[in-house]
């Protein structure tokens, strides 16, 4: 008798574990959080100029097309980047939409933690670009590839905590005074926290 108690008993626990964690086709999750952007590399011209960092709050939202499969797209406050040069310090500064669809995959598990991964395509839109000097600058939209990884924590059946990390190719071209200034490649490591809700 005891043992069909204690059988009872685990089977309870793991069908009230488990169901915080699946994923399974036509649900939803909405995320609201913020994302770290660290860009990773600078202007091919001038010499030694490069892209600050910057932090900003961040939503997003998956649909389930099969169990452990999401479509996910994600948006964000806009960007504020700090242009610098080498010696000189801050030179500028340019601001950025950056949002992102992704194709995920959640790994399924019994336990209170669900690893997943993903890929997906970037569209970064650039404006207010400006040089404390005066002369005006453009940086043109950049179209790019994105991974995505990440581990949710549940701590509901309807809700988990995330952290998440990303890594985005933008790369786009810079004009200065109207004239083509070289390449200007981001590529940013973006790190995020957020409270998801699985609808």
């Amino acid at each position: 008798m005891k043992k069909i108690t204690a059988l009872t008993l685990a089977a309870a626990v793991a069908s009230i574990a488990a169901p915080a964690l699946a994923q399974s086709q036509g649900e939803m999750t909405f995320g609201l959080g913020a994302h770290y952007i660290n860009p990773t590399d600078s202007f091919s011209a001038p010499s030694g100029a490069r892209v600050g960092e910057n932090i900003r709050p961040s939503l997003t939202f998956e649909y389930f097309v099969m169990d452990n499969i999401g479509i996910e797209v994600l948006a964000a406050w806009p960007f504020k980047h700090d242009l610098q040069a080498a010696g000189v310090g801050d030179i500028g500064s340019t601001k950025h939409l950056p949002p992102t669809i992704s194709v995920q995959y959640h790994f399924a598990n019994s336990t209170m933690m669900t690893p997943f991964v993903g890929v997906g395509l970037n569209y970064t839109h650039f404006w207010d670009e400006k040089l404390d000097s005066g002369t005006p600058i453009k940086l043109a939209d950049s179209w790019g590839f994105a991974l995505h990884g990440g581990v949710d924590f549940a701590i509901s059946p309807h809700s988990s905590l995330r952290a998440d990390v990303r890594y985005i190719d933008i790369d786009t071209k810079a004009t200065i005074g109207g004239a083509p200034a070289g390449s200007v490649k981001l590529d940013p490591w973006v790190f995020g926290a957020a409270y998801v809700y699985k609808f």
